[in-house]
């Protein structure tokens, strides 16, 4: 049995964090400062992690490459199998131009550019950061936006703003479903609290997009329909994270979002011509006027419904416990490890949910998707495959991070950071939304944030005596707001609307934004440590 030690280096903690954070300070040095490709970073960062778990904290090589190995495993099944399912959805409704008939459908719901950036931008963009994430919302709606006419440059604006109260639950809940791995929290207990601070955002956001869209005189004459929206979202993504299903926590927010937008009085009506000519700087698509029959508009909408409803039976008692059969629970093989305390860690056994997880549902999905648009299975086959290839290098950056994030937390890194950053007392409540932040800024993804900083939240918490449930939830929560300054979504957006090379302008933009939110985060999850707001956590 290998246990962990906290001091190994020199008997001293100071040091033993300052050698412990060198896999980190890798990764986000080669990422910020050299800008190498995210999964080479992440390949470096892993060989550092395996050679300071090795040399410095006295980890068998055989028990470290097993750690990295079971990094992997997970980093494949459940994670990028969720977003490979997700993805392959959404491919399949292009390929049948079942997704130009949403587009349209979206354009006809109202001709207000403010409305149909809070349609598009914020519920659509939201529905896809829950299928697909890692991009795409902000890729998709941009060039949706442009379509309708925005200028290039306001509709990359408001598309990367909009990207953020949904992330911690995209791609079917893959950020907490990462966050509760890492850390060993239940995944229900980490969901509850994530849910108690995401939707602060969503509150909020809508506001912001519409004063993107038309400055003081969009806020004035559409805070309504806004705020109507925004709390709509609100409640729904809070009452599906803490009542229902993580995974499903997007896509109710995304539905009811739009459905009480859609309710609002005058939401609809016609915009004044002078709102529209000083708002639609851009040319308007010319298919935006085609008439689509009224059932390939309900096959537009099926892949969505269709999602919500097989999570939905998912859910479902008898039926959860049915898929929960197939759930496989053995021990990890060439791995027997112990934490400082003597006492062995839950990684040396792995659970294996091969039905009951996000990917295989919305696998399940995606074949009645199929049937439902007519794709052919050779062509499913092959648009299967082709997202793989697509996903080739998010796949190989998510696995080498979590097989980093494994390492460091079963060879005690992690934990010897965490009792160092312990230091900062009171005040690590306040800082622990940017340490996510910067995570996702660098990383392009609050998945990998998790991966790399949740158990050195959680670790931290403990020797603090704060939650380790509220700091890594804020972990997820701050890394949100870092989602539009990321280098990967900037030139995301900036190659979707033809403006490559103009990161810096977007970056510019944003980052007041960005860092904004951030204050209120942190001042947030703060008060949640106090009395002054503790009553929110559960």
């Amino acid at each position: 049995m290998f246990v962990q030690q906290l001091e190994p280096v020199a008997d001293s903690l100071g040091l033993s964090a300052l050698v412990a954070s060198l896999p980190l300070v890798t990764v986000l040095v080669l990422l910020g400062a050299v800008r190498m490709k995210a999964h080479r970073a992440g390949l470096i960062g892993l060989a550092v992690a395996v050679l300071v778990a090795w040399l410095a904290f006295g980890m068998p090589v055989g028990q470290t490459l097993s750690a990295g190995a079971q990094g992997v495993l997970f980093g494949l099944f459940p994670i990028m199998w969720i977003v490979v399912n997700a993805l392959w959805v959404y491919r399949m409704t292009v390929r049948t131009q079942h997704f130009d008939i949403l587009r349209r459908s979206f354009g006809r719901v109202s001709d207000d550019p403010r409305i149909q950036a809070l349609v598009i931008a914020f519920c659509f963009g939201a529905l896809l950061e829950a299928l697909a994430g890692f991009g795409a919302p902000v890729a998709i709606c941009s060039v949706m936006l442009v379509a309708l006419g925005f200028d290039p440059v306001k509709a990359a604006v408001v598309s990367l703003v909009a990207n953020t109260a949904p992330v911690a639950f995209g791609a079917m809940g893959t950020p907490v479903v990462t966050l509760a791995q890492v850390t060993g929290l239940p995944l229900d207990d980490v969901a509850t609290v994530v849910g108690r601070q995401t939707p602060l955002l969503a509150l909020v956001v809508p506001l912001i997009l519409v004063f993107l869209v038309d400055g003081r005189r969009g806020l004035r004459e559409t805070w309504v329909p806004a705020l109507v929206c925004g709390v709509a979202f609100a409640v729904a993504q809070f009452a599906a994270s803490n009542f229902f299903s993580a995974q499903l926590a997007d896509i109710a927010a995304a539905l009811v979002g739009a459905g009480a937008l859609i309710a609002v009085p005058g939401a609809r009506r016609p915009a004044d011509e002078p709102v529209r000519a000083s708002v639609l700087t851009g040319a308007r698509s010319d298919d935006l006027d085609q008439e689509d029959p009224r059932r390939e508009v309900l096959r537009a909408y099926a892949p969505y419904a269709l999602i919500v409803a097989v999570f939905s039976l998912a859910q479902i008692p008898p039926v959860k416990e049915l898929l929960a059969e197939a759930t496989r629970v053995f021990d990890w093989p060439f791995l027997d490890v112990a934490g400082p305390d003597g006492e062995p860690v839950g990684a040396n056994v792995f659970t294996l949910p091969l039905l009951g997880t996000g990917g295989t549902l919305v696998l399940l999905a995606g074949l009645i998707t199929a049937v439902v648009l007519g794709v052919r299975a050779g062509t499913a086959v092959r648009e299967w495959a082709a997202t793989v290839r697509e996903l080739r290098y998010a796949i190989l950056t998510v696995t080498s991070v979590l097989a980093l994030a494994y390492v460091m937390n079963l060879s005690g890194q992690a934990a010897t950071i965490g009792q160092s950053v312990a230091a900062a007392g009171a005040g690590l409540a306040f800082l622990s939304p940017v340490l996510g932040w910067f995570g996702v800024a660098v990383s392009g993804s609050d998945t990998s944030a998790n991966a790399l900083f949740g158990a050195l939240q959680v670790s931290a918490a403990r020797e603090s005596g704060l939650s380790p449930e509220l700091l890594a939830a804020a972990n997820s929560s701050g890394g949100v707001l870092g989602k539009m300054i990321s280098p990967q979504n900037l030139t995301i957006a900036c190659a979707a609307v033809g403006l490559a090379g103009r990161e810096g302008d977007l970056l510019r933009k944003v980052l007041p934004w960005s860092l904004g939110l951030l204050l209120v985060m942190c001042l947030v999850v703060m008060a949640q440590s106090t009395a002054v707001l503790g009553w929110m956590l559960p």
